[in-house]
């Protein structure tokens, strides 16, 4: 993790509503995107990852960009803007996409949450927010209302094994009942209205919490108070980057950008390129006639040594193929892992790599799926 406004350029880191609760927790802050964000705590990084595989974590990540649809053609906009199938949304449903620019390449990843047929939620990456607002809205902001929510609005993750047992202790919400990319708008936790949605970027199981952002400071102590009850404790970013590069799970800025396409990045899944019309479609199809030439891989290192964003990729002869877009420890699976692009050709799981480590070239093979998957 590293400062993107170290320099004293551009305006002030901004704060989210719980910037105090971290300074009394004794969190390291850094400028991350243009906010000041903990990166861990006391115990750090690696305990905090630990916490959260086998208990549960709490994250701040109110930086997170909310933007509400609404309006008759709500549903037509969403599906204009985004990849995947909006129209098999039913209320209380969410689902992962990208939106796309004409090129093919990705505008953002997003989770679209359906409230009604005349209502749709969509959560944006915090350092593209601004960027996203312009585009959804110079697109189809003729077809309906589009309100960037990012301001008012609070978001606090709750992930880990213990996250229901936890969470069942502050809200009626039967949540055992609330599956896996489902969620219920207007809802007491806490004794707070909130939004509950079972969503996480940890792979692991959990919970996304939205509030009201004045709101968010009660909400967090009451959610850590649980959290503490069965072991577990508030989580920064750095471990929040460990615990999705386990689950093999992109990182906008990183392993997708507007240059990278989906098919490209591995998310084929959320291309519906036989259903509804999207901005991107086009270039798409064409792609995938003429087949992708780099894809989205992960490797495990098989010597010692740690793969760092912008560190070369060379194939076994030695020839630069790629980069890596994320890597480091994996602090559960106990081995350094990452991700890059290469060539189709290098790409089947079993292909032997060589990592350049700062002038050391490191050896790597290519594994199928994310690197971890949890119990059930």
């Amino acid at each position: 993790m590293t400062s993107t406004h170290g320099s004293g350029e551009g305006p002030p880191p901004q704060r989210t509503p719980l910037y105090e609760a971290h300074k009394r927790l004794g969190a390291k802050l850094i400028d991350f995107g243009g906010w000041w964000m903990p990166v861990s705590y006391a115990t750090g990084i690696i305990d905090e990852h630990r916490t959260t595989r086998s208990a549960v974590g709490v994250f701040d990540v109110c930086h997170m960009g909310e933007i509400h649809f609404r309006g008759p053609r709500a549903g037509e906009a969403v599906q204009r803007l985004v990849t995947n199938a909006v129209g098999k949304l039913t209320d209380g449903a969410a689902l992962y996409t990208v939106a796309c620019w004409p090129t093919g390449g990705i505008v953002d990843d997003l989770i679209v949450y359906r409230v009604s047929a005349e209502h749709y939620l969509i959560v944006a990456n915090a350092s593209n927010v601004a960027k996203d607002f312009h585009w959804f809205t110079e697109n189809v902001g003729s077809w309906c209302d589009v309100v960037d929510a990012s301001a008012d609005t609070g978001l606090i993750a709750f992930q880990g094994p213990g996250a229901k047992h936890a969470l069942q202790t502050l809200t009626k919400v039967p949540l055992g009942d609330l599956g896996r990319m489902k969620f219920v708008p207007e809802r007491d936790v806490a004794s707070l209205p909130c939004w509950i949605a079972r969503t996480g970027y940890t792979a692991e199981d959990g919970f996304e919490i939205f509030c009201r952002a004045t709101e968010a400071p009660a909400l967090w102590d009451r959610l850590l108070e649980a959290a503490n009850a069965i072991g577990g404790k508030p989580v920064g970013l750095g471990a929040r980057d460990t615990l999705r590069l386990e689950g093999k799970l992109s990182l906008y800025g990183n392993d997708l950008n507007d240059e990278t396409t989906p098919l490209e990045a591995d998310l084929g899944w959320v291309v519906k390129l036989d259903g509804a019309d999207f901005i991107g479609k086009e270039a798409l199809l064409k792609q995938r006639a003429e087949g992708v030439k780099r894809k989205l891989v992960g490797f495990e290192m098989t010597a010692r040594g740690i793969a760092r964003h912008g560190y070369a990729i060379h194939d076994a002869g030695g020839a630069k193929v790629g980069e890596v877009t994320s890597g480091g420890p994996a602090p559960t699976l106990e081995k350094n892992i990452g991700m890059g692009y290469v060539p189709v050709g290098l790409s089947e799981p079993g292909t032997q790599l060589q990592i350049d480590c700062r002038g050391k070239m490191v050896t790597a093979e290519i594994v199928k799926g994310p690197f971890y998957k949890r119990g059930k």
